[in-house]
């Protein structure tokens, strides 16, 4: 993928024909299809993301959310960054929309909504930064042998716009025969989320003792997110148990060696903290309590959860992230804040957005003892160097930026004004 030969008339040509066919007398309404759940910061983030693109980019639409979920106080946390915003399921309404815009997540997540809308609403739509790649998760059962099935090819054919957040999941759809006038890379929509909660953060970090710039952040994570623990109805998967199991030291010894390196080399303290709602327990049995006495003093355990806006007030106020998971690196760049990157089999291949934007050296592959290796050392590079990693990161952030602005700026450019 080259970085700068995009096709100029991106989401902006076929948005902006969709808008002007809005009924004389009002906005052009876009419905965003998003929010997928609230135990998750990183699902959580991906809709004020491409809420803020499309209130900076579009302002003569007006905005509706579409959500699978609100609840846990996300609503007014959205509310509170978009007075204006309508959060509705009713289909009367957002049928009345004249543009839907599938938002971020692991696959065409609302792929029954987008068919109805193609088939019944008959309305243009476009899918913006998405992963459509398993690497090794059967449990992504729209993927079939590293390609598309036939419902799924459909829905991206007749989309305006199919907009892949990595370019495994690029060179998939493209290799699938996909016709969709433009298919591009498009940045995970979670690295534009803005929403924040200073006073909350500050206070937690008063009651720790933690100051603005003398700690990391560190998230675990489980092969998979043991979700029976926390969701009543869930059921138990054996299989998925088994493998956390076998895989839990394995893949959090490195991250307990570079927590150490850190605190025994730097000034830094260490907070551990989660992107999903199981990652509390997970952070205290496998990163905080088997740390050596020298250095359990100086890690902070964030015991409750927390939504987006809290953690990106927080992770502003840090010297940089460490660990397995991928939004909150997503949100730390998109605010200038380093971040590393480490995954597994078990993810889809979103991780690898890390080299696409010009971060390659920060990602890691926990199945390879190569990777797990240089991890120590790429991290107190980090911690001892914040200049470089903060120059490191803008650069990161200015590619992603530029992205957005190409993938929005003929949007506002040609969306007319009504009114």
């Amino acid at each position: 993928m080259h970085r700068r030969t995009f096709l100029t008339s991106t989401l902006g040509v076929a948005l902006a024909t969709a808008l002007r066919s809005a009924p004389a007398g009002r906005r052009p309404r876009i419905v965003l299809r998003s929010s997928w759940q609230t135990i998750n910061i990183g699902d959580v983030g991906h809709t004020p993301g491409v809420l803020r693109l499309l209130e900076e980019h579009i302002p003569q639409a007006d905005l509706f959310l579409w959500p699978s979920t609100v609840a846990d106080g996300v609503e007014e946390m959205l509310r509170r960054r978009f007075p204006r915003l309508v959060i509705t399921k009713d289909r009367t309404v957002i049928n009345d929309c004249d543009f839907l815009l599938h938002g971020s997540g692991p696959y065409l997540t609302a792929h029954r909504d987008i068919a109805d809308w193609k088939q019944n609403v008959r309305k243009p739509y476009g899918v913006y930064g998405i992963t459509m790649a398993a690497a090794g998760d059967p449990g992504l059962r729209i993927m079939r042998n590293n390609g598309l099935d036939e419902a799924t090819r459909g829905l991206l054919n007749g989309a305006s716009f199919v907009f892949l957040r990595d370019s495994v999941s690029l060179g998939v759809v493209r290799a699938a025969g996909v016709t969709a006038p433009v298919i591009e890379f498009g940045p995970d929509g979670a690295f534009a989320a803005d929403v924040r909660n200073d006073a909350a953060a500050t206070a937690f970090l008063r009651a720790h003792g933690l100051e603005e710039g003398k700690f990391l952040c560190c998230i675990p994570n489980l092969r998979n997110a043991p979700y029976w623990e926390i969701k009543p109805g869930y059921a138990f998967d054996e299989a998925k148990h088994r493998r956390n199991e076998e895989m839990k030291e394995h893949d959090h010894a490195p991250l307990r060696d570079a927590i150490c390196a850190v605190v025994r080399q730097t000034g830094l303290k260490i907070l551990v903290c989660p992107e999903d709602a199981t990652q509390m327990k997970s952070g205290r049995e496998l990163l905080v309590d088997p740390l050596p006495a020298d250095v359990k003093p100086r890690v902070v355990w964030r015991e409750k959860f927390w939504l987006t806006d809290e953690a990106i007030s927080t992770y502003t106020r840090s010297a940089g992230l460490f660990g397995s998971e991928m939004h909150s690196p997503i949100m730390c760049v998109g605010h200038g804040v380093p971040a590393i990157v480490c995954r597994f089999v078990e993810q889809t291949t979103k991780g690898f957005m890390w080299r696409d934007i010009g971060l390659g050296d920060w990602l890691f592959d926990l199945d390879r003892d190569a990777d797990r290796a240089r991890l120590t050392a790429t991290v107190l590079a980090l911690a001892k160097d914040p200049a470089a990693a903060r120059a490191k990161t803008a650069k990161a952030r200015a590619y992603v930026q530029q992205r957005q602005r190409e993938t929005m700026a003929i949007v506002a450019r040609e969306a007319p004004s009504r009114g």
